[in-house]
C-alpha cells in the first residue's frame, strides 16, 4: 500500500464527540469507550474490541452479521489505495447517459428536512447506506443546522461509520431522522432493520426509505428483497404513514430490464461492459416517460422503486388496514 494510504489509516476519528457519546456496542448495547486506534465495549462480559480505521469506526457485529471485521479492513485499505483510480471511473461513468432516474427523492426529502427543522433547532439524522451521496440528499449536506451521520457496510467518500443495519450501534433514541435509499433490498432481514430504525429514532422521529419494486439484481450476491407498495408500507408497519408512492417509474423499470436482457446472454467482464454502454446509449430516453406517468395508479403497481415517509408510533398499523391502502390500478 502507498504511504499515504498507510497514514491514511490512522486519521483523527471523524464521527463528532457529541455522536461518539451515544456508540453502543452493537452485540451487548453497553456504552464504548475509545482506546487509541478501537472502541472497547465497557461490559465486563462482552469487552469485544472495535477498529477504528482511517478516522472510521468499524462496528460490527460479526456474531450475526454476514460481513467481517477483516473484509471490511481489506476493502477499506483497496479503497484508500486506489482513490485516483475511484474517480477516474466515476468521471466516465458520468459521461454515459444514466437510464436510472429518481423522481421523488429531491421534493420528499425536502419536505422531511422541514419536518425535521420544525422538531428541532439542530436534528441528528443517521444515513444508512450513506457511503456514497444519494439522491436529493443535496440540500441536507449544505444545511449547517443538521448533523448527519453517513454510515454504510463498506468505506465510501462519505461512510463515517461502519455498521450493520441489523444491529445498529447507537443507544435508543439517539436521532431524530433516519435515511435509507436503496439499502434495504441488500440486507438479508429488512423486518429485523424496520425495528432497528424504529429504536434508534426519537419519539415523533422521522423516517424516510426508497427500495426497489421492478429491478434486476445489482450488487451480486449482497441483494435479497424487493417491496411492492404495499409490502414496503408493511415493513414500516410501526410508523405512521406521511407520504409514500413511486419513486421512479416503469419507464426506468424497461429500460433496467432490456440492459439486463442484454447482459444475460454473457458473462465476459469486457463485453458485459460494452453492453452496458449499448443499453445506456439506446434506452436511456425510456426514464422521462416517468415525468408523465410517476403519479398515475398504474406507475405505483409497476414501479422501479418506492418510497415511504413516516413518523415513529407507538401504534402498529393491522393487515386489514394495510389492504385499505391500496393505490394501484387494479
Amino acid at each position: 500500500m502507498k504511504e499515504s494510504a498507510k497514514e491514511n489509516l490512522r486519521s483523527p476519528i471523524r464521527i463528532s464527540q457529541s455522536v461518539q457519546e451515544l456508540l453502543r456496542c452493537p452485540r451487548c448495547h453497553a456504552r464504548l469507550e475509545q482506546a487509541d486506534q478501537q472502541f472497547k465495549c465497557t461490559n465486563p462480559e462482552c469487552t469485544a474490541l472495535f477498529p477504528i480505521i482511517a478516522g472510521v469506526p468499524v462496528l460490527i457485529n460479526e456474531e450475526s452479521s454476514i460481513f467481517s471485521i477483516d473484509d471490511i479492513k481489506a476493502t477499506t485499505q483497496a479503497f484508500l489505495g486506489d482513490l485516483k483510480e475511484h474517480r477516474v471511473k466515476d468521471f466516465i461513468r458520468r459521461l454515459v447517459p444514466k437510464i436510472s432516474s429518481n423522481l421523488k427523492a429531491k421534493s420528499k426529502i425536502a419536505q422531511m428536512e422541514e419536518l425535521l427543522l420544525d422538531q428541532s433547532d439542530s436534528p441528528r439524522v443517521l444515513v444508512i447506506g450513506g457511503g456514497i451521496l444519494g439522491p436529493g440528499m443535496e440540500s441536507l449536506t449544505q444545511n449547517a443546522a443538521i448533523e448527519l451521520v453517513d454510515s454504510d457496510v463498506s468505506f465510501g467518500p462519505r461512510t463515517i461509520l461502519i455498521c450493520d443495519a441489523h444491529a445498529i450501534p447507537f443507544e435508543d433514541g439517539s436521532f431524530d431522522g433516519v435515511i435509507a435509499q436503496s439499502v434495504l433490498e441488500h440486507v438479508v432481514d429488512p423486518y429485523r432493520c424496520s425495528d432497528e430504525i424504529h429504536r434508534v429514532l426519537k419519539d415523533q422521529g422521522l423516517l424516510f426509505a426508497e427500495t426497489p419494486l421492478m429491478q434486476q439484481v445489482h450488487a451480486g450476491r449482497y441483494d435479497f428483497t424487493r417491496f411492492t407498495h404495499l409490502g414496503h408500507r408493511r415493513l414500516f408497519r410501526r410508523f405512521e404513514e406521511l407520504d409514500s408512492g413511486a419513486a421512479s417509474g416503469p419507464g426506468m423499470a424497461l429500460a433496467w430490464s432490456y440492459q439486463h436482457f442484454l447482459l444475460s446472454f454473457t458473462t465476459s467482464k469486457r463485453l458485459r461492459m460494452v453492453l452496458r454502454l449499448f443499453s445506456s446509449l439506446t434506452a436511456f430516453w425510456l426514464k422521462y416517460c416517468d415525468r408523465f406517468l410517476i403519479d398515475k395508479p398504474g406507475a405505483l403497481d409497476a414501479a422501479s422503486a418506492v418510497y415511504f415517509m413516516g413518523r415513529k408510533s407507538g401504534q402498529v398499523l393491522l393487515d386489514r388496514d394495510l389492504v385499505k391502502g391500496y393505490r394501484g390500478a387494479g
